[in-house]
């Protein structure tokens, strides 16, 4: 199933967009298909995240957000390359979706396209088992919307920000390569 991942693009398209979830990666799944990819890492600051993922699920731990995988993955990233990967942060991307995803494409060595800043609303096949429980929102849209409003360390309860108090180490250091 690896090999798949870093096979022939579908098509014969030049870029094949994967998103990976961290969480989903887990300890004994290999990653040497990783090294035939060129990567990027999307980051979130972690009240945002948890008190996004508390909407959908009850309970939530640190694992479940993956942001300790993610800084595994990133650092594994960092010394196979010698130098940081492209990071973006969601905040940065709603802010301003042009300049972030054009810094991006340059970062990957890809063009930039202004069919990236627009969709088609609605389901898409590539969406994923996943999506009736998490993309209604992108399903409605049709492009970036505004900046949402941060969410503070207040806004969540005690347990929450037990686990953000935890992941801040882990998205701070990958926050300190992203992309502007």
């Amino acid at each position: 199933m690896a090999s798949a991942l870093s096979g022939p693009t579908p098509g014969g398209a030049a870029v094949w967009y994967q998103k990976h979830m961290t969480h989903h990666m887990l300890a004994d799944f290999g990653l040497d298909w990783v090294a035939d990819c060129r990567n990027a890492f999307l980051i979130r600051a972690p009240e945002a995240v948890l008190a996004s993922y508390k909407v959908k699920r009850e309970n939530v731990t640190l694992a479940d957000i993956g942001i300790e995988r993610q800084r595994e993955l990133f650092e594994r990233e960092c010394d196979r390359l010698g130098a940081a990967p492209p990071v973006i942060d969601s905040a940065d991307v709603l802010a301003d979706p042009r300049a972030i995803l054009a810094a991006l494409c340059a970062a990957l060595g890809i063009d930039m396209s202004e069919r990236m800043l627009s969709w088609p609303a609605g389901k898409r096949d590539s969406d994923g088992v996943w999506a009736p429980a998490w993309y209604d929102a992108v399903e409605r849209s049709s492009g970036f919307g505004p900046p949402r409003a941060a969410v503070e360390m207040k806004d969540i309860n005690d347990q929450l920000r037990r686990i953000a108090d935890a992941a801040r180490p882990h998205y701070e250091r990958l926050a300190a390569f992203k992309l502007r």
